[in-house]
């Protein structure tokens, strides 16, 4: 799973996560799509029509001795397949690419709904392993549905996609100064110019819009007419714009970790710096407790303050963790990696990290916790360059962001201002500063979508009031609150009966609730 400061996507405990050059051929694997028979009259009426009608090889999941992945798709008895695709819609005699997907067949077929489309969020994040805990998160129900994993296009193992960063992300800390600001704006300068040179000829076609015109393929493929879909955060975002490009393909919906539509795009983390203040309190006050375990404070208050000291340090001198080095951009986005899940395998994880780099702001020379190894590794090295990539480049896509610095430098003075750990985060420019313009306008969300929405009041990646937003647009939709809780993403995540049996009882039945429905999270 990546461990992405800015991934909307869900760390389940199931899971282990300004340069204008000119554009350069891509590295990408382009297939040929396979000779079809179609109908001369549905060629001629369809223009996707051999995309539709292709038929699909299904095989074993596992690519090798060594593929968890796989090994589990397996187990789980499911099988996998590629569904190619065109590059670009508007062109589909041209290039192609392939869209990587797995299926756990309904056992119930007496009973059977048809399938339910995955995404696990990212954006850029795999879904493909996702099927077997999904269908059993879903338990009886599950016995009733195909439940399909889609890798996205440039995702996984669907044609990659990869601009060979020395880093799994695009986003850092803006530092204390204009010196520090500049540092990161020509960091960032030069993401935007390695995906020039690497992938620049397919950059345009990286956005939400044609991954959902993918999942439509993906539902002709299969021989469904509607397809019904679980999307945690990005996700969401994903299956409102599916729903609004094709209204009549859906049947049940579920969006868990809400995105609201109006707030997504390349600046998404604007918002999102009081829900993760907010969340560190939360884990602070536990980790005080644990005082004995962690040695960063006997009270919500101490535990804070070793926080500021490891900052304040790193800002002077960067930190030595192994063979990591964590400076005054780099300190804040671990620790908001460590934010997103509300259970103590978590917040152990993020305070015995947090003991590892307080031991390193006294000088000490720390070997870090495989926590913390795992973040400085997709922060440091280029180990998940593609994943960092891709999701760049779909949010560049998806919408414009400022191309000015000084828009961005003015609001990282003002975020600072207000909170000087995470203020220069979320107001920090990224590599979309630099991007060229997207191909397409953003999407215009539908007014009113039949689905049952499911947030965390706590969580600090995908705000509640942004799911709240959402709510109140769509009428026809219910909403499922978990109260209590600083987390991201709920259903067959966090262990609560109350939303898993909401969301299954949707699932089965295909009613939404008669009203919304709020859930508690248990006292500690």
């Amino acid at each position: 799973m990546k461990r992405s400061a800015t991934s909307l996507r869900p760390d389940r405990a199931t899971t282990v996560r300004w340069a204008a050059l000119g554009l350069a051929a891509t590295a990408l694997a382009l297939t040929v799509l396979p000779a079809t028979a179609v109908p001369a009259r549905a060629a001629a009426a369809d223009p996707l029509a051999r995309y539709h009608h292709q038929h699909l090889t299904w095989k074993s999941c596992r690519l090798g001795s060594g593929d968890t992945t796989g090994k589990e798709l397996e187990q789980a008895g499911a099988r996998c397949a590629d569904v190619t695709v065109p590059l670009d819609y508007d062109d589909p005699g041209g290039r192609t690419i392939t869209v990587a997907v797995s299926r756990i067949r309904a056992t119930d077929t007496a009973h059977r709904v048809g399938p339910l489309l995955l995404n696990g969020g990212g954006p850029g994040g795999q879904t493909i392993g996702d099927p077997p805990w999904v269908r059993k998160a879903m338990k009886d129900v599950g016995r009733r549905y195909d439940v399909v994993g889609v890798d996205p296009r440039f995702v996984g193992r669907s044609t990659p996609l990869d601009c060979h960063w020395p880093t799994g992300s695009a986003f850092r800390g803006a530092g204390r100064d204009r010196a520090g600001f500049d540092r990161i704006a020509a960091f960032s300068a030069d993401l935007a110019r390695r995906c020039r040179i690497h992938a620049g000829d397919v950059l345009p076609f990286a956005t939400t819009r044609n991954t959902a015109r993918d999942m439509d393929v993906v539902r002709a493929a299969l021989g469904e007419r509607k397809i019904s879909y679980l999307g945690y955060s990005y996700g969401s975002y994903l299956g409102q714009v599916y729903a609004t490009m094709f209204p009549a393909r859906t049947d049940r919906v579920v969006l868990d970790g809400v995105i609201d539509p109006a707030q997504y795009g390349p600046r998404l983390l604007r918002r999102v710096g009081p829900a993760n203040r907010h969340a560190l309190e939360g884990w602070a006050s536990w980790t005080a407790a644990r005082d004995t375990t962690y040695g960063l404070g006997r009270t919500r208050g101490a535990v804070l303050a070793s926080v500021d000291r490891i900052r304040a340090v790193a800002a002077r001198t960067p930190l030595r963790l192994g063979a990591y080095r964590v400076d005054e951009h780099m300190a804040p986005i671990v620790l908001f990696n460590g934010l997103s899940q509300d259970n103590d395998s978590a917040y152990g994880d993020f305070a015995q990290g947090m003991h590892d780099m307080l031991r390193a702001a006294d000088g000490q020379r720390v070997t870090p916790s495989p926590w913390l190894a795992g973040v400085l590794k997709f922060e440091l090295t280029g180990a998940e360059s593609p994943y960092g990539s891709v999701q760049t480049a779909i949010l560049c896509a998806d919408g414009a962001a400022p191309h000015d610095p000084e828009v961005y430098w003015r609001d990282v003075r003002r975020a600072r201002a207000q909170d000087p750990l995470f203020g220069p985060v979320t107001a920090n420019l990224n590599a979309c500063a630099f991007w060229d313009r997207p191909r397409e306008r953003p999407t215009t969300v539908r007014g009113d979508l039949p689905a049952l929405l499911v947030n965390a009041t706590g969580d600090p990646r995908t705000l509640y009031e942004g799911a709240s937003a959402v709510h109140r647009t769509w009428h026809s939709s219910r909403l499922v609150t978990l109260r209590g809780a600083d987390q991201h993403a709920v259903f067959g995540v966090y262990g609560s009966r109350c939303v898993d049996a909401a969301v299954n009882a949707y699932l089965g039945t295909g009613r939404l609730p008669a009203t919304d429905i709020t859930c508690r999270a248990p006292a500690r």
